[in-house]
């Protein structure tokens, strides 16, 4: 995946853009700069508390439910605010560690997904040791056609959060208990 726009280093805003991402099934996760041919492996971050994690979303609140968004990280103890950003970079941003959760929650019952927005992201999240899902902690179903007809929205973490980030999703979407 290309991000054009994104830093190199997440920790210099102002230094050099442009990065792509690699990965292959069973084979870790990797960054370069435009400007290199050198790969890098990168990782999720190894986070200990929830209160430390921050998360990413989309910019555009007709993509997700900001609002629900920002309730589940109350009830996770996240006080950081969201980086919000476009495209598939949300899933680049976490597997190397500049955030820890990216939640796309629905906006709409009849919405579904397009799986040229999630595939390669999901496939990068994992080979960075992290976990994607839907909001009910199913994996997401590439095999139905364009859509991810069988799931709804997305939930990207570290692998050792994810329980808990779906366990607060859940309490925040369905606070009846109704799936």
């Amino acid at each position: 995946m290309g991000c054009p726009n994104l830093p190199v280093d997440a920790k210099n805003q102002n230094g050099e853009k442009g990065c792509l991402f690699i990965t292959v099934k069973g084979q870790g996760a990797f960054q370069r700069n435009f400007s290199s041919s050198i790969e890098t492996p990168i990782s999720m971050s190894d986070i200990q508390s929830l209160a430390d994690a921050s998360f990413c979303e989309s910019v555009e609140s007709g993509h997700s439910n900001q609002s629900d968004s920002a309730k589940i990280a109350q009830l996770l103890g996240i006080t950081k605010a969201p980086v919000r950003m476009d495209s598939q970079c949300k899933y680049c941003s976490i597997s190397r560690g500049d955030a820890e959760v990216y939640l796309r929650l629905p906006v709409s019952a009849s919405y579904e997904e397009k799986i040229w927005d999630h595939a390669s992201g999901s496939l990068l999240v994992a080979e960075a040791g992290g976990i994607v899902s839907d909001v009910h902690g199913k994996p997401l179903d590439f095999s139905k056609g364009r859509t991810l007809a069988t799931n709804s929205g997305v939930v990207a973490t570290h692998a050792e959060i994810h329980g808990k980030v779906i366990e607060a999703v859940q309490k925040v979407l369905f606070p009846e208990g109704k799936l």
